[in-house]
C-alpha cells in the first residue's frame, strides 16, 4: 500500500510540475505616444522652417532657387555649363570650402574658420545636406544652400556654435574633383 501511495504521489507531483509557464504581464505599458508626439513635433518644426525658408526665397527673386529631391534649396552663384565635367560620386576626392550662416545672414562659421576641406565622397563624416549638395556641383562652381535643421546639424547641433534644430545657409565653393580610379 505504501508503495502504491508513493507512486501515486510521484505521478501527481510530476504531472503538476510539467505545467507550462505563464507569461508575466508587463509592469508598465508603452502606448507609443512618445513616438507619435515626436513625429507631430518634427512635422510642425519642418513646416515652420519651410515657411521661413519660403519667405527668404520669395525675398530674393534675383536668385534662381531650385528645390533638391533631398529636402533643401539651392542656387548657383557661379555655374559651370560644361557638361563634360563630372559631379562627384562615391569615393571621389572633393576639395571645397564653405561657410555657415543663420537664416538671417549672420555668420556662424566663416570660410577662413572652416578652411579648405578635402572630402572623400560618402566615406567621411559631413552633415547630410552638405554631402548631398556637393553631389550636385562641378569643379569651379559656387552654390548657396539653405538647409532645414534635419538636413543640417539636427537635434544635437554641432555642440559648439550651432544649437538644437537650427536651419542654416551655406555658401559652398568646389575647387576640384579627383575621380576615384
Amino acid at each position: 500500500m505504501k508503495r502504491n501511495l508513493v507512486i501515486i504521489l510521484l505521478v501527481c507531483i510530476t504531472a503538476l510540475s510539467c505545467k507550462t509557464p505563464e507569461a508575466r504581464k508587463p509592469v508598465t505599458v508603452n502606448s507609443g505616444s512618445f513616438i507619435n508626439e515626436s513625429v507631430a513635433r518634427n512635422k510642425a518644426l519642418y513646416q515652420k522652417e519651410t515657411k521661413v525658408i519660403a519667405d527668404i526665397i520669395a525675398a530674393q527673386p534675383e536668385n534662381n532657387y531650385q528645390t533638391s529631391g533631398n529636402g533643401f534649396w539651392y542656387y548657383f552663384n557661379t555655374e559651370v555649363t560644361n557638361d563634360s565635367l563630372p559631379t562627384p560620386t562615391f569615393g571621389d576626392l572633393v576639395k571645397f570650402n564653405y561657410n555657415v550662416k543663420h537664416l538671417n545672414g549672420n555668420a556662424i562659421y566663416t570660410k577662413a574658420e572652416l578652411k579648405d576641406q578635402n572630402y572623400a565622397m560618402d566615406q567621411q563624416e559631413l552633415f547630410s545636406g552638405l554631402r548631398e549638395g556637393l553631389k550636385l556641383m562641378q569643379a569651379g562652381e559656387v552654390a548657396t544652400f539653405i538647409f532645414p535643421s534635419q538636413k543640417a546639424y539636427g537635434y544635437y547641433g554641432d555642440e559648439n556654435k550651432i544649437g538644437t534644430n537650427i536651419p542654416i545657409i551655406c555658401e559652398v565653393s568646389v575647387f576640384s574633383i579627383t575621380q576615384k580610379e
